[in-house]
C-alpha cells in the first residue's frame, strides 16, 4: 500500500446503534448493498458505500445520518461495527496528524448518484425501491417524530389485547395475530396513520445487554383507537419460527401478545414522516399489503370511515389488495367483510387455500388492471405497499405492467409517483 493510500481521508458513513430501531429501511433502500445487519446492529461497509445518500431521508429516526472523517486505512470494519453499543467519537486533529493526515486534507470521496449493480446479462436489473417516495403527499398532515428516544422512553398501559386471526395452524405454521391497544394517559403522544412506534421489551439479550426496541406500525387513526382518547393500536403476529422454519421465540412479539390489560409497556417514537395518507377530499388511496402489513391500511381506512360518517369527506376512492396464505390467518377478516362496498373496494389474495390455485396480491392487481390503470393516470391517486420484502418487486412490476396496458409511460408515471409522494413502499 503506497503513502497516498495511507494518508487518504474518507468520510465514513456509520449508523448509530443507540437510535436505530432496526426497521431495515436503510438496507432495503441501499442501491449498492453496502448495508447489512446481524441480530443486533445495522452497519455500513466502507468499501461499498458510495455516499449516494439514498438511505438518508427514508430513515425514520435519523440514526443513519452519521459520519466520521478518518484515514482510509483505519476505516471501521463491519465486524467492528456489529459489536458497538454506541458510536465512536470523532477523530481529533491531533489523532489525524499522528496518523499522517495533513491538517487541510479533504475526504477523497464525494457523494455520487446511486449506481445499481449490473445483472448477469449486462442489463440493469429492475429495482423496485427506486420508485418509493421519501416525501409525504402534499396534503398530508404534519407528523411529529422522535418525541421519546431510546434513552427516555415513555410508558403506556395496555387497555386491550384481542386475537384477530382464527386459532390454529396453517401449512404447518402458527398464525396467532393480536390487536393490542396502548393508552398513554396524560402524556401527549400525537400520531398519524402510517407512522410507527418502538416497543422496548424488558430484560436482556443473550449477551447480557438490554433488548433494543422493535418497530410496529400503528393500526389506529389519528384520534385514537377509541375516538378522543390518547391511545394507539398495533397489529402483532406472534413469531415462533424464523424465515428458515426453525423454531424461535420472537422476543418482542411474544412479550406483546402475552400482555394483559393493565400491564405497562415502554415505548419510543413516534417514527415516520413520509408514509402518510393524503388529506385532500378527492384523493384516492390504493392499499396493497400482506399479513401485519395491514396495520397502516387499517388506520387509513378507519380514518376515512370516520370522516365519511361525519360528512366531512367526498369522492375519494379506497381500494385494498390484501394477501395471506388463507383467510383464517388474515387479520381483521371478519370486520373487513362488514365495510360498505361503496366505501372500499376489497380484493383478497390467498396463496395456500386447499383446492385452489395460488393467488398473490400482484395477480389480483393484474385482474383489476382497468381500474388501477385509471387510478395511475389520476394525479390524485396514492399507492401504499406494506408487508414482507419479497412482495415489493412483484407489486411494483405489476403496477408497471398495468400502466403500460393503459397506454401510460411507466418511466413518466413511476417518476411522478416518487416525486409527488404518491407511491410508498414499507417492506421488511
Amino acid at each position: 500500500m503506497d503513502m497516498a493510500t495511507n494518508t487518504t481521508v474518507i468520510r465514513q458513513h456509520l449508523i448509530d446503534p443507540e437510535i436505530c430501531i432496526r426497521c431495515n429501511t436503510c438496507e432495503a433502500t441501499c442501491p449498492v448493498s453496502a448495508i447489512t445487519h446481524d441480530d443486533r446492529n445495522y452497519v455500513v461497509d466502507a468499501s461499498k458505500c458510495n455516499l449516494c445518500m439514498a438511505c438518508i431521508s427514508p430513515c425514520p429516526t435519523g440514526s443513519i445520518d452519521n459520519w466520521r472523517t478518518m484515514p482510509l486505512v483505519r476505516a471501521y470494519s463491519t465486524t467492528e461495527q456489529l459489536l458497538w453499543d454506541e458510536l465512536p467519537t470523532e477523530w481529533t486533529a491531533e489523532q489525524l496528524a499522528e496518523a499522517g493526515v495533513a491538517p487541510d486534507a479533504e475526504p477523497a470521496v464525494e457523494p455520487v448518484a446511486p449506481v445499481l449493480p449490473a445483472a448477469a446479462n449486462g442489463e440493469t436489473p429492475f429495482n423496485s425501491a427506486q420508485y418509493g417516495a421519501t416525501l409525504p403527499p402534499w396534503s398530508a398532515a404534519h407528523a411529529y417524530t422522535n418525541l421519546h428516544g431510546p434513552k427516555s422512553p415513555t410508558t403506556a398501559t395496555v387497555v386491550g389485547n384481542v386475537r384477530v386471526t382464527e386459532v390454529g395452524r396453517s401449512a404447518g405454521e402458527d398464525y396467532d395475530t393480536h390487536h393490542i391497544v396502548l393508552d398513554f394517559g396524560s402524556m401527549p403522544f400525537p400520531v398519524l396513520e402510517g407512522q410507527s412506534i418502538g416497543v422496548v421489551p424488558p430484560g436482556v439479550d443473550g449477551a447480557g445487554k438490554p433488548h433494543h426496541a422493535r418497530q410496529y406500525s400503528i393500526a389506529s387513526p389519528r384520534n385514537g383507537e377509541r375516538p378522543g382518547y390518547n391511545n394507539v393500536s398495533l397489529t402483532i403476529k406472534r413469531v415462533l419460527e424464523d424465515h428458515q422454519g426453525n423454531p424461535v421465540r420472537g422476543v418482542a412479539s411474544n412479550y406483546m401478545c402475552d400482555l394483559k390489560v393493565g400491564d405497562s409497556v415502554q415505548v419510543i417514537g413516534p417514527f415516520g414522516a413520509s408514509f402518510l395518507m393524503p388529506n385532500h377530499p378527492r384523493s384516492h388511496i390504493v392499499m396493497i399489503c400482506t399479513g401485519t402489513g395491514s396495520a397502516p391500511m387499517r388506520a387509513m381506512t378507519e380514518w376515512r370511515r370516520r370522516l365519511r360518517a361525519s360528512g366531512k369527506f367526498e369522492a375519494g376512492k379506497l381500494m385494498l389488495f390484501f394477501g395471506a396464505r388463507t383467510k383464517e390467518e388474515l387479520p381483521y377478516f371478519g370486520p373487513l367483510q362488514g365495510l360498505p362496498k361503496d366505501f372500499i373496494d376489497i380484493n383478497f389474495a390467498f396463496s395456500r387455500t386447499p383446492g385452489h390455485p395460488k393467488r398473490y396480491v400482484q395477480d389480483v392487481m393484474r385482474e383489476r388492471a382497468a381500474d388501477l390503470g385509471a387510478l395511475l393516470a389520476d394525479p390524485n391517486s396514492h399507492f401504499y405497499v406494506c408487508g414482507l420484502k419479497s412482495m415489493e418487486e412483484g407489486v411494483v412490476l405489476a403496477l408497471r405492467e398495468v400502466a403500460q396496458q393503459a397506454g401510460l409511460s411507466w418511466d413518466t408515471v413511476g417518476a411522478a409517483l416518487k416525486k409527488e409522494g404518491r407511491l410508498h413502499l414499507e417492506t421488511y
